[in-house]
């Protein structure tokens, strides 16, 4: 009587003034215990009780204990102890009690021992088959959950509400909604339909399958609801990105049902982790504070994850901080925020924090801190983790080996990557994919192919991400006959030829590989484009340089409906910078902005390179934020600028501004400070940054920047160091290092070096006519015309084409488009005429012509027509006719303008009293009164 009550202590006064205590007076005492939650105690009486000679404990009591030792949650060792002794006295014959041994140690995750005992069992009852259900249900294997509901039906075992609970909802998680309707039909034939707990399995079943009115329609229709149904629908809401309806659910439910629990708030919070529900997030987080919910680890890990959601992870962070007590899930939850918002040192840092603290790490942890190790200066770092990995035991985890072969794969450690998967016990298609990802990254087609042609001997069958992999390592004209088309044929057979990811890829590996025509052929036969196969068409058509076609493809992309993303206006603004076309810029910047892209880090930089291509450096310095805080690709952006403007003092400062801010500079900051130090003449600070860069940084210099010293060692005619610098390389020199010692021999006339160079260009790029271009200029500039005459021969016999110069002027929505002597222009009349007023205009205040830069081999006369035949003076004369009186005129170059209309410029702008900024293929030139900002160097 006493404890039933909860007077325990009474009890056991009772108990021990007994003068005579027989084996009820032991079982009803034990009972009592268990029953008031003094689970600890009751083991205690159970051993004492076993002490005693002629005493046993009854099957009812034995199952009570055994049940507490699963409540307790820390009691598994008294459990084992209990069933020892279960089976000693044979009591596993009893139903009850072998039914809470296979609970027990489901309760613990120990499935594999609930399915042993399970099957020694010599009776079974649906209790039995349902505590088997919950093991496998709590352990996350709802496939488990579904064989299991089978053979209970085969043994002809009936369900009961909860067992048919465990079932509808492993139909949801399995997301199989045709096995969902099987089941409902069980429901309806048991006459289940109308309990609570099925009831409320069947909303979160069908929230589960992406069929929200039928949940509803459930919810609606109930009799009852407690506080699970209330959370299901909301549930059921949340995960189907329905956030509204999800605020008004537990705006009804605290209008009409007085419970509120953690699971209520932790769904709704999962609803609003999204950059624009900030609003609704911190006022539910308000409210879990008010409501005291602060205090449980489960709803502060959803709102952690709420905050990691909204790319929030100062305010993740914060709460972590603030959480009275972590488990492993809050551990790997901010990691994860971490990687997510591109902190991978603090989420590496997060990782050895949680180890210090005597945290295990599981699979989830190595997985998110492999993630974070995705260039090569994580190379040290992963490889501290593969070691971890491999100590704690979880190298045979599916899941960490296909991590460390994605890892190996994008810092460029392929022959480790490799190494990885032949270890791995077993190798599913997440593996194969990572290592041919790898290959594709690292640009090797025929390893790509060959661990593609490697899975299929194995038996993995491919998937779409395969396919798309596969496809991303065909990179050259040459790939396309012998790859790419028999890849395509293989994707038609295979069955992939309408997945919209392999489409898109096929769309873009056509246009790598040099067939845009095919590109287009499958992008017209489609019916169905979405935003990632105009994508494709954007990048397929900029790949080829088509900057028109691109602005003309965003410009249907909107007047479709289409919604440009990221990537659409990052190719569009790109478009608009290589051609120079400010107007078309600035209108897509705007509409980026107006849509809510400005703080996007691709669209700003794509913007920011797009003003400073067009000429407008003031525009740019006004866009990025304070040198505080400044990122890396931001002043990136400003250092670029300015040297492509000729400020190269500013260039310097700016570095050393950066410096000073504790940014440390990137692979791309040197390229962009040694090509700024290479126009500009500053040879001996341009070779103290390249020292710089392994010295200071522990930077591996790459080709890119090999090129810029070479140029700068050129252009100033040290090219006895160049050619030394190129022995000394720590790679093999491709065809821009010997392109740019090619060009600077052309500049000084070394006709020995030049020759070298150009023998070494032909045999890696036989067809660029870059070679023969340079060659033939170097002869003509020394008077060698029988040799220009030959290095043409060989051109024609090659049928190569010359790149033709063009100079265009941009005004209003009009582009005036001019090559060499060109007469298709409606105003050519008038163009020539003004060409002739400026030529005498320049002639009468000193211009001489250098006829050295016309490279014809005729008289003096025709050299000087010939110069003024060049497309930079005849866009020059039409601007100067079509601009306003005294605004600036601009021009664009496709290639480099010669030094002869250098000077011309010049003379106009002193004469004329104009400015001119005329953009070329490598920069720009500021021209006024008679001076260019490039100093004469460039």
């Amino acid at each position: 009587m006493y404890t039933k009550f909860g007077r325990d202590k009474q009890a056991r006064h009772l108990f021990d003034e007994m003068p005579v205590r027989n084996e009820a007076s032991w079982n009803t005492m034990m009972s009592g215990l268990v029953r008031v939650g003094l689970y600890r105690e009751g083991v205690g009486f159970f051993r004492e009780m076993c002490g005693l000679v002629g005493v046993r404990p009854s099957g009812f009591v034995i199952a009570s204990l055994v049940t507490a030792c699963g409540r307790e949650g820390f009691m598994f060792r008294e459990g084992v102890q209990v069933h020892g002794f279960v089976v000693k006295y044979g009591l596993m014959s009893d139903v009850y009690v072998s039914t809470a041994v296979l609970h027990l140690y489901g309760v613990y995750g120990l499935v594999s021992c609930s399915r042993k005992v399970f099957e020694e069992m010599p009776v079974r009852n649906v209790v039995s088959w349902t505590s088997l259900m919950v093991g496998y249900s709590d352990k996350g294997e709802p496939e488990e959950v579904i064989d299991i509901y089978k053979g209970m039906r085969g043994e002809g075992v009936g369900c009961n509400e909860n067992s048919m609970s465990l079932v509808i909802s492993s139909c949801g998680l399995l997301k199989d909604e045709s096995l969902g309707c099987q089941i409902i039909g069980q429901v309806i034939k048991s006459g289940l339909e109308s309990k609570l707990a099925v009831e409320n399995s069947l909303v979160s079943m069908f929230g589960n399958l992406g069929n929200v009115d039928c949940a509803k329609c459930i919810f609606d229709q109930m009799s009852e609801r407690d506080t699970i149904s209330w959370n299901s629908i909301a549930a059921a809401y949340a995960q189907n990105g329905h956030c509204e309806e999800t605020l008004w659910v537990f705006h009804l439910m605290r209008h009409f049902h007085d419970e509120v629990n953690s699971t209520t708030v932790s769904t709704l919070l999962s609803a609003l982790g999204h950059v624009d529900h900030q609003k609704w997030g911190r006022g539910i987080h308000a409210l879990v504070v008010k409501m005291g919910f602060d205090s449980v680890v489960c709803v502060c890990n959803t709102i952690l994850r709420m905050y990691a959601g909204a790319g929030r992870s100062e305010e993740a962070e914060l709460v972590f901080k603030q959480m009275p007590a972590k488990d492993l899930i809050s551990w790997n939850s901010l990691m994860a925020c971490f990687i997510e918002d591109g902190r991978s040192l603090d989420a590496l840092e997060l990782l050895c924090s949680m180890i210090r603290t005597g945290k295990s790490a599981n699979y989830v942890s190595f997985t998110s801190a492999l993630a974070a190790c995705f260039s090569p200066e994580f190379l040290d770092k992963g490889r501290i983790l593969h070691g971890l990995v491999m100590v704690t035991g979880l190298f045979d985890n599916q899941i960490i080996g296909n991590a460390l072969v994605s890892m190996y794969g994008k810092i460029g450690k392929m022959s480790e990557s490799r190494r990885v998967l032949l270890q791995m016990p077993r190798r599913d298609e997440v593996a194969w994919n990572a290592l041919i990802g790898g290959y594709a990254e690292d640009e090797d087609t025929d390893k790509a192919l060959a661990a593609f042609r490697t899975m299929r001997v194995e038996g993995i069958p491919a998937n779409y991400i395969t396919v798309v992999s596969v496809l991303g390592a065909c990179l050259m004209p040459g790939d396309l006959r012998e790859r790419g088309k028999p890849l395509h044929a293989y994707i038609v057979s295979a069955g992939f030829g309408s997945d919209e990811h392999v489409k898109n890829s096929l769309i873009t590996m056509y246009a790598k590989c040099g067939d845009l025509s095919s590109s287009h052929d499958l992008f017209d036969r489609l019916e169905h484009r979405n935003i990632i196969t105009w994508n494709a068409m954007l990048a397929a058509n900029a790949h080829h340089g088509h900057g028109e076609e691109v602005l003309k493809l965003v410009s249907k992309m909107r007047s479709i409906g289409l919604n440009l993303d990221q990537f659409s206006f990052s190719e569009g603004l790109s478009a608009a910078a290589k051609l120079a076309v400010l107007e078309e810029g600035q209108q897509l910047h705007g509409l980026a902005v107006k849509l809510g892209f400005e703080q996007d880090c691709f669209i700003f930089n794509a913007a920011a390179d797009m003003y400073n291509k067009c000429g407008e450096i003031d525009e740019v310095v006004k866009m990025l934020p304070p040198s505080v805080n400044r990122s890396l690709p931001s002043w990136n952006i400003l250092i670029s600028a300015f040297g492509r403007h000729g400020y190269f003092e500013k260039v310097c400062e700016t570095f050393s501004e950066m410096l000073e801010s504790g940014v440390k500079p990137g692979h791309v900051t040197f390229v962009s400070l040694l090509t700024a130090c290479s126009h500009g003449g500053l040879v001996d600070q341009g070779l103290a940054y390249y020292d710089m860069i392994t010295r200071d940084f522990g930077i591996k210099p790459a080709v890119e920047h090999c090129v810029c010293v070479i140029d700068l060692l050129g252009r100033s005619g040290r090219l006895a160091e160049a050619e030394t610098f190129i022995s000394n390389m720590p790679m093999k020199p491709n065809d821009l290092v010997w392109r740019s010692l090619l060009a600077s021999c052309k500049i000084h006339g070394d006709l020995d070096r030049g020759r070298k160079a150009a023998e070494q260009l032909s045999k890696l790029e036989p067809e660029d006519d870059s070679v023969y271009v340079l060659s033939s200029n170097m002869f003509a500039t020394t008077g060698r015309w029988e040799d220009v005459e030959s290095v043409r021969n060989q051109m024609d016999f090659k049928n190569i084409k010359k790149k033709q110069a063009c100079s265009w002027v941009k005004q209003k929505d009009k582009v005036s488009k001019f090559g060499i002597g060109d007469r298709t222009h409606p105003q050519t009349l008038e163009i020539y005429e003004k060409l002739e007023d400026i030529k005498k205009l320049i002639k009468e205040s000193g211009y001489v012509a250098d006829t050295s830069q016309a490279l014809q081999d005729t008289d003096e006369e025709q050299k000087e027509q010939n110069l003024w035949n060049h497309s930079e003076r005849l866009a020059l004369a039409y601007a100067l006719m079509t601009t306003p009186e005294g605004c600036t005129v601009r021009i664009f170059k496709n290639l480099r303008i010669c030094s002869d209309c250098h000077s011309v410029y010049k003379f106009v702008s002193k004469v004329i009293g104009r400015k001119i900024v005329l953009r070329d293929q490598y920069r720009f030139h500021h021209f006024e009164s008679g001076v260019c900002s490039c100093k004469d160097y460039w």
